[in-house]
């Protein structure tokens, strides 16, 4: 009597599984990292505008309190994206409060010099906007050493730069896909320390944004100290629902 040496079908399985060719590398999709996809959230705003709000406590930052605030993505290239900061400001109360310049907090520098101009800035509009603030997120190098810079661009309403200007920092290291933090530098640290801002010397930034389209999407700008833990000045926007893009910012 022959016998029959037919395989086992479980085993039989297993030896063709075995002899499955895997798919190239190539044709496996690829998952974005931190840095490419912090740039893609950031940029998936381009163009559009946002209201939003205080959203920290901080006493010192009483002055900046129910103000409306908007985030302009006002300048998109390809490895950097500008966004201007427009602050509505409560009416002045007399022509000599109406010129010139004043600081809101003792951590000013953290968001810009405080104009309210009598001028045409107000003309049709219930209160005047305070325009003087973009914040400037480049991209540098690529692959894992993709790093961001932040910088604030400050101007008066005649578009002339303030003396505190373009300071920032260089984030240290990938962050994460909706969040990076920026140090303050060292050509920022000889500005705060040349105009006798002190408080400022161990600033870090902080920006968070979640790609347009998804739910509950936000898009945070915070500022906190290294030696001061209970300073947090924190701005939230709602990237939910667009509103009607702002005037330009001062000197853009």
């Amino acid at each position: 009597m022959t016998r029959s040496h037919t395989t086992p079908a479980p085993i039989a399985l297993a030896l063709l599984a075995g002899c499955t060719t895997p798919a190239p590398p190539g044709d496996m999709p690829a998952a974005a990292s931190p840095q490419q996809a912090f740039w893609q959230a950031l940029s998936s705003h381009c163009g559009k505008a946002y209201a939003g709000a205080l959203a920290s406590e901080d006493a010192r930052d009483a002055d900046w309190a129910g103000k409306v605030m908007v985030a302009h993505w006002a300048a998109c290239e390809e490895d950097r994206v500008a966004i201007a900061f427009h602050v509505e400001e409560a009416p002045p109360s007399s022509s000599s409060e109406a010129v010139g310049e004043t600081e809101t907090s003792s951590g000013s520098e953290a968001v810009g010099r405080t104009e309210t101009s009598s001028s045409s800035e107000a003309v049709g509009r219930d209160n005047p906007w305070n325009r003087s603030r973009t914040w400037i997120v480049t991209r540098h190098g690529a692959g894992a050493n993709t790093r961001f810079t932040l910088k604030h661009d400050h101007r008066h309403a005649d578009g002339e730069a303030d003396a505190v200007t373009f300071y920032g920092g260089t984030s240290a290291d990938a962050g994460s896909a909706r969040a990076q933090d920026f140090p303050v530098d060292a050509e920022s640290v000889a500005l705060f320390t040349r105009e006798g801002l002190d408080a400022s010397l161990t600033n870090v930034w902080h920006v968070a944004v979640d790609p347009a389209g998804s739910k509950d999407a936000r898009f945070v700008y915070q500022l906190t100290r290294r030696n001061d833990p209970t300073r947090r000045f924190r701005v939230e926007f709602d990237t939910t629902k667009a509103v009607a893009p702002p005037p330009p910012a001062w000197g853009w």
